[in-house]
């Protein structure tokens, strides 16, 4: 029998289950009625910041017990946690904001349990990466999430470097005493006339999208200091492929189109399934001829 993790199937009838449950990021509106449901049926909460999760039980009007897990104390809660799973009782697991686990502790906890065979479930709900990426206008049928970026300037530079080059969009957080470092290294590794968009205090009253060049982003910013506070999610678009440099396999299929169809026809065929643009191919097919 495989050792695959099932997750549909519980060993432990009697445990407990552990609830990975998103909050809001801003408007505390956004979270789901499961997700408060969740909160107020749970025996314990597990929460990144007792006091700031204090504040949302207290808006929600929810009395429950809350101990701190946090980055310094995650492993030694862990099995405590688990213990308590093991006893029967359902745990909720918060962060500050958002979706636990998303640059928020957690994954200690959760590893633990699923090599455990404890039950894990979400509660999903606001996430600031997808929130801010969904209304960029930059593509998102393929993204990466960095979480934080370096703190390092030349570790920065090379990321940023890294990042362009995959050809997807990069979504990344950054904090508000490093986002002038942060894009002056993005001016220095890409070019001052690189795109980013800019997302910070999502879903509250000062919510800010900006979308240009990074030499604009810097005046932007620099223009009201105010600017330069609040949560921020930097997006950068991936670099666009050099379309005379054609992917072997869609030459491949264009010569094999070509014995039934004219070659313009064949270039648009490969360039709906490569997902290339059918006029760039056609060109660089002429010139390859």
């Amino acid at each position: 029998m495989s050792n695959a993790d099932i997750s549909t199937h519980h060993p432990h009838t009697n445990a407990g289950t552990l609830y990975i449950v998103a909050t809001p990021i801003g408007n505390l509106d956004d979270i789901s009625q499961r997700a408060i449901k969740t909160l107020a049926e749970v025996d314990l909460i597990a929460a990144e910041d007792t006091r700031h999760t204090a504040k949302l039980l207290s808006h929600l009007r929810i009395t429950k017990r809350t101990m701190a897990l946090h980055d310094h104390n995650e492993k030694q809660k862990a099995q405590q946690i688990l213990q308590w799973l093991e006893e029967g009782l359902n745990v909720a697991l918060v962060s500050d904001a958002g979706t636990p686990l998303i640059s928020d502790p957690g994954y200690a906890l959760v590893s633990l349990c699923r090599a455990s065979g404890a039950r894990v479930t979400p509660i999903p709900g606001a996430c600031a990466a997808i929130a801010a990426v969904s209304c960029s206008g930059l593509p998102t049928d393929k993204f990466q999430f960095v979480g934080f970026l370096p703190a390092k300037s030349k570790a920065r530079q090379e990321f940023y470097e890294q990042a362009h080059s995959t050809g997807i969009t990069s979504i990344m957080y950054e904090s508000t005493h490093r986002i002038m470092a942060s894009l002056d290294d993005l001016q220095q590794a890409l070019g001052e006339q690189q795109q980013v968009v800019l997302a910070k205090e999502l879903t509250k009253s000062f919510e800010t999208f900006f979308s240009g060049t990074v030499v604009e982003l810097i005046a932007f910013l620099e223009e009201d200091p105010a600017r330069q506070k609040g949560e921020i999610v930097l997006m950068l678009p991936g670099k666009v492929a050099d379309k005379t440099d054609i992917d072997p396999e869609a030459i491949r299929l264009i010569e094999l189109l070509k014995a039934d169809m004219p070659l313009k026809k064949a270039c648009g065929v490969a360039a709906d399934y490569f997902g290339l643009k059918k006029n760039a191919l056609y060109k660089s097919m002429l010139e390859q001829e």
